[in-house]
């Protein structure tokens, strides 16, 4: 039938399917998103800490999908909020500090999720050891560089144990030039998020002249502060040979997560999940295998991405295809979807419409013949019937001339044998008046 109606020719109907196709295929390019982006930045953190160490692998594994990852050097997490959470600064990825987000921080931003502890480390110049805090008193200490959210968390910790600016000079240095300082002797005592596998954390475990401190009442600090975390370096694991640290180190940790903007490209958000479980899944020395990137929503909430990720991996396309393959061929079927949508009951309707538009043609043509039949039975014996006889030569002729696919084409035949038996009895009255 519909083959029928091709063959029809009705360029009205084949121009109306033309248009609900382009309307099916604009509606569904208007709801699909862009391609991904070919250049995304992240924020990390100053140069030599883990941010930044850390920044450079996922780099590596973007460039492998033809991605540029850009790296945004930082003072820290408070100066990535800043950055994320300003849509004109270009930035839409970066690691962000558990305890660090505050409420107007949350608007437009969305975590995929925790990926690694940063141990806060305290580390002395070796003469203070076990002499405690007061023993620092009026002595350089360094807590962190400005914008860090290290500071403003080592701040509050101090502010906790009534310590401030009067107690000791508080200075802002980043960890790899307190470390410096400290091996040095220019400064008395550190305090800094640094990863067990930084440089400037191996070369003070290194030095004699520094010491690892535990803090005290670890437990009270994860208690008031629950995006803390209690961590244990054991005796030895700096240097077996020489017994460094010499005993068991209790450490306090946040959590470093992965924060995107909200509108950041879903592939993108993928593929960031996919380049966080190669970097992070691996066994260390506060984490097992496997345990990040963990589904923590700590400080802001999991994207569905990041959501949808963690209870089925990725998507079908991108476990099997490369990443632009995979992302053109997503696209292709959201196109497809809708597409099929419409020509499907198109494919049931437009032949019933077509049939429809044919019977109504016929059904025309009956009815002019009704109408010449009933003229023909109202008038009486004697008045001219001439006209009857040319309408009806029009009417057939109209019939001859109708175009009709074959699958109707037995209307027409009893339309033709009704104007037939019409003609019929026109002629038998023409016959009676002509005696």
């Amino acid at each position: 039938m519909l083959r029928d109606y091709v063959r029809a020719h009705r360029p009205q109907s084949i121009l109306a399917l033309i248009l609900l196709i382009a309307a099916a295929l604009w509606a569904a390019v208007a709801a699909l998103r862009p391609l991904p982006p070919r250049t995304i930045t992240m924020a990390t953190g100053p140069e030599g800490s883990a941010y930044a160490e850390i920044g450079k692998r996922y780099r590596a594994i973007f460039a492998r999908s033809g991605i540029d990852l850009r790296l945004k050097p930082t003072a820290g997490a408070l100066e990535n909020l800043s950055l994320l959470s300003n849509p004109r600064s270009g930035v839409s990825v970066g690691f962000v500090q558990s305890g660090t987000v505050s409420d107007r921080d949350r608007t437009d931003l969305e975590s995929i999720g925790t990926v690694f502890y940063q141990p806060l480390w305290f580390f002395i110049r070796s003469e203070f050891r076990g002499l405690g805090m007061q023993a620092l008193r009026g002595r350089k200490i360094s807590i962190g560089s400005e914008g860090s959210g290290s500071r403003e968390l080592v701040l509050e910790l101090l502010r906790r144990n009534g310590i401030d600016q009067g107690f000791a000079q508080l200075l802002s240095l980043a960890p790899q030039q307190a470390g410096e300082k400290l091996l040095r002797g220019e400064i008395d005592a550190s305090l800094m998020f640094a990863s067990w596998d930084s440089p400037v954390v191996r070369q003070l475990f290194s030095d004699k002249s520094v010491e690892p401190a535990s803090f005290p009442r670890a437990d009270a600090y994860v208690a008031l502060y629950p995006f803390l975390s209690k961590l244990i370096v054991p005796a030895g694991v700096g240097d077996l040979a020489k017994n460094r640290p010499p005993t068991d180190v209790t450490l306090f940790a946040t959590k470093a997560s992965l924060v995107v903007r909200s509108d950041l490209h879903p592939a993108i958000q993928y593929l960031l999940l996919e380049a966080a479980q190669e970097i992070h899944s691996r066994p260390g020395m506060f984490q097992k295998a496997g345990q990040f990137p963990a589904a923590e929503s700590i400080d802001l909430p999991l994207s569905d991405q990041a959501r949808q990720f963690y209870r089925s991996g990725r998507p079908f396309l991108q476990r099997h295809l490369p990443f632009w393959l995979a992302v053109l061929i997503d696209r292709l079927l959201i196109l497809l979807i809708p597409i099929v949508g419409v020509i499907y009951p198109l494919m049931k309707l437009f032949p019933a419409l077509y049939g429809w538009n044919m019977q109504r043609h016929i059904f025309h043509l009956y009815g002019d013949l009704r109408l010449l039949e009933q003229e023909l039975e109202s008038r009486k014996e004697g008045q001219p019937i001439g006209d009857l006889s040319e309408r009806l030569d029009r009417l057939e002729q109209k019939a001859n001339h109708l175009r009709v696919p074959v699958f109707f084409a037995n209307l027409r035949y009893i339309l033709w044998m009704h104007i037939t038996l019409v003609r019929q009895r026109l002629k038998g009255r023409q016959k009676t008046q002509g005696k």
